[in-house]
């Protein structure tokens, strides 16, 4: 039987966008390095690589090294070291989270100006 904590985790996972995700796992991810749970660290960790998106290769192929190194990391009950890098992503991603969800003003571009005539 599902408590309501178990209620809304599931409710916020179904509503999310794909990015606030992302930030999810991170989030599952530095919270089981704190706890030192080998097995969901690893999970959430392997879940992040295992979603890279390599129409983007450059990236993916960095955050792949950096989340094997973090799985290496894990492994190794190296907790720490797993979890400064996992949350210095994070704090990337949220940023990213953030200017997208900022509210767009129309800005005028550099250089251009406007002339105004009295009548």
């Amino acid at each position: 039987m599902y408590n309501h904590s178990q209620i809304y985790r599931k409710q916020e996972v179904l509503t999310a966008s794909p990015l606030h995700l992302v930030i999810m796992a991170y989030d599952l991810a530095i919270r089981s390095c704190d706890q030192k749970d080998m097995v969901t660290a690893l999970k959430a960790v392997s879940a992040l690589r295992d979603a890279l998106d390599y129409n983007y290769a450059e990236i993916a192929m960095n955050l792949l090294s950096l989340y094997n190194w973090c799985l290496d990391c894990i492994r190794k009950q190296e907790y720490k070291q797993a979890k400064q890098t996992l949350v210095e992503l994070r704090d990337a991603w949220v940023t990213i989270e953030n200017q997208m969800n900022a509210p767009r003003t129309q800005q005028v571009p550099a250089g251009v100006t406007v002339a105004v005539h009295s009548a």
